[in-house]
């Protein structure tokens, strides 16, 4: 592909500066992750999460004080949605990166949008490339995966915040939570686990021992709530730090409703806040309307039974898979139980 060498950089060259896990991913291992945004498919369903973009477009069109003459990185740029409005709202000059193959779509973009005066595109990993400047004064960034942390890219923004941004500048979004909920659902609870019990007349029993530890990422009915929910995570993407995002937290659910437990939900909310004259902020909670995320649950074995007005107390432990960075291990102990769940 031709293009013009000061609107899409090609960057391959491997930077012995990084030593973050993801950056030390070999290409074969790390090759299926960005792959899967070569494909149209996932940016049309992340474009069409209006909670997602909306919010986006939402705080830079309203804080446009932001990025007025300033220099703005987008990492993980994808089509250049994020880049896009950066310039709109103002922005003197935006960097978007993005090891995809999308970015060749995303260059076409933003030709046709008649933005290539303003935004830049590179192409290869934030922890390898070479910027065509030393600092930045915002960084914005979709990083967010299922559970929040899953996929791990929040670590490609830390490496792009410690190494890009200048002295008073900010990264956004800039406060994340993870909150926890309490599930009753015995509908769901025989759907997913006893089915294996029965199966046209075979025991399959055996199958539970497999299905539990797989964390199960969809669509809570909210009327399967029990609980009030509580927060177990918060980050703050400007002073964050890689080890930050494995963590240990203590946790108590206060039941709302006499019944049996059956699993506990996990999701997250995202805030922009820090120097903003107009806040704003987004849920992916089930009483929430619904994200591409949705939310991500984790089954119980066995239901526990609970009383109205009790408080459940548990902790959870989340960490990254050695082998697969990008993959969750997350533990979680509920009274007398304790399962390992893998998000990947």
């Amino acid at each position: 592909r031709q293009f013009a060498q000061d609107f899409v950089m090609n960057t391959d060259v491997r930077s012995s500066s990084s030593s973050s896990a993801i950056a030390e991913l070999q290409e074969d291992e790390d090759g299926v992750y960005f792959s899967s945004y070569g494909h149209y498919g996932i940016h049309e369903e992340m474009l069409k999460d209006k909670v997602r973009t909306e919010s986006y477009r939402d705080f830079i069109y309203q804080n446009p004080h932001i990025f007025k003459d300033k220099v703005v990185l987008d990492v993980g740029c994808g089509t250049g949605i994020l880049s896009m409005f950066a310039a709109k709202a103002g922005a003197k000059k935006v960097i978007g990166v993005d090891q995809s193959e999308i970015l060749y779509q995303a260059m076409d973009i933003i030709r046709l949008n008649k933005l290539e005066n303003i935004i830049t595109l590179v192409k290869g990993r934030i922890e390898e490339v070479d910027l065509p400047l030393e600092k930045v004064d915002v960084i914005i960034s979709e990083w967010m995966g299922y559970f929040l942390l899953f996929e791990s890219m929040l670590d490609s923004v830390i490496y792009a915040k410690d190494k890009y941004l200048a002295e008073g500048g900010s990264v956004y979004p800039d406060i994340c939570t993870i909150s926890l909920v309490a599930v009753g659902d015995m509908n769901k609870h025989v759907d997913k686990l006893l089915f294996w019990e029965d199966v046209y007349g075979f025991d399959m029993s055996c199958m539970k021992k497999a299905v539990i530890p797989e964390a199960v990422v969809e669509v809570l009915d909210p009327n399967t709530l029990i609980s009030t929910a509580t927060v177990i995570k918060h980050i703050d993407c400007n002073t964050a730090s890689t080890p930050d995002l494995e963590f240990s937290s203590d946790f108590t659910l206060s039941i709302t409703m006499s019944t049996k437990c059956t699993a506990v939900a996990g999701y997250f909310d995202i805030f922009f806040e820090k120097n903003c004259d107009n806040k704003v902020s987004f849920s992916t909670g089930p009483q929430c309307t619904k994200t591409h995320w949705k939310q991500t649950i984790f089954l119980l074995e066995k239901p526990i039974p609970v009383e109205a007005g009790e408080a459940l107390r548990g902790k959870i432990t989340v960490r990254k898979n050695r082998k697969d960075p990008r993959s969750l291990f997350i533990t979680l102990s509920v009274k007398d139980t304790q399962q390992t769940y893998s998000l990947q």
